[in-house]
């Protein structure tokens, strides 16, 4: 039987006769069934959240580490967190088969390097932290062997995953299998897979920063407004969290250094 990312879609067969309108309504009608697959892993994906919110509030850290299109959506979700919820750039950190320039050029053979992956994983951890190892297939020997040794040095491992079978499953404390089935084009994992695993990875983040605070009900308040689309985002906050018209919300922010929270809360002093 065939591996789930590796199997063909039976509905795909007639793909190259398709016209352009038929092709992307069958794409369309694929992708549609992704978010389903990963509402029936909401309990992992729960758990995988409580792991990641209670290593950072103890001190640890949140790390991805993936191969391929699975470790480039963990770098970028990564590298999202500063700008979004104002934390230091070193509290969640992507590590990339193939170091940084495998973000820009596949470097295919990494993903088989389970060398590196243990070295990589012990460079950047510490006991306390959290490993969310991403690899579709969920056999990514680089990313295996970086859970692995996560473990070993007391670290606390979540897997995502498309194959429940796959031995990336058992190396994890909570495993977040997503089944989207084949894709349209066998083996091309960057489409539903892909698009599972940003809606995944959307939710771990997201939901962790929510729980420990670093959000006000809906509002990014620990963002930091460091471009114009940003200062105007944070001035319509403090205008309508206080009452203030736009210039004294501006300057608040001015005089809290761009801080959305100080301005707030120095108002709420008041």
């Amino acid at each position: 039987m065939d591996r789930p990312t590796e199997a063909r879609n039976p509905r795909a067969k007639t793909l190259s006769s398709l016209s352009t309108r038929q092709l992307l309504e069958f794409m369309n009608d694929e992708d549609a069934t992704v978010p389903g697959a990963v509402r029936a892993a909401l309990p992992e994906i729960e758990r995988a959240v409580q792991i990641a919110a209670g290593a950072l509030s103890k001190g640890g850290r949140l790390r991805y580490v993936g191969a391929g299109t699975s470790g480039r959506l963990g770098v970028l979700d990564a590298s999202e967190a500063p700008p979004t919820f104002g934390v230091d750039p070193d509290l969640v950190h992507g590590i990339m088969a193939g170091g940084d320039q495998a973000l820009r050029r596949s470097i295919e053979g990494a993903e088989d390097d389970a060398e590196a992956g243990a070295r990589d994983a012990a460079a950047v951890l510490r006991a306390g932290d959290a490993l969310v190892g991403i690899s579709a297939s969920g056999r990514a020997r680089y990313v295996i062997a970086a859970l692995a040794k996560a473990r070993e040095i007391g670290a606390q491992t979540v897997a995502i995953t498309c194959d429940g079978g796959s031995p990336l499953v058992s190396e994890a404390d909570v495993a977040v299998v997503v089944r989207v089935g084949p894709e349209i084009l066998a083996g091309s994992s960057r489409l539903k897979a892909g698009t599972a695993t940003k809606l995944v990875l959307n939710m771990i983040s997201t939901a962790t920063m929510v729980k420990l605070g670093r959000t006000r009900g809906d509002l990014m308040i620990d963002m930091r407004p460091v471009s114009a689309k940003l200062r105007e985002r944070a001035i319509r906050i403090v205008r309508d969290e206080t009452g203030l018209d736009d210039a004294e919300a501006r300057r608040r922010l001015e005089a809290s250094g761009w801080d959305v929270r100080a301005a707030l809360e120095s108002r709420e002093r008041r």
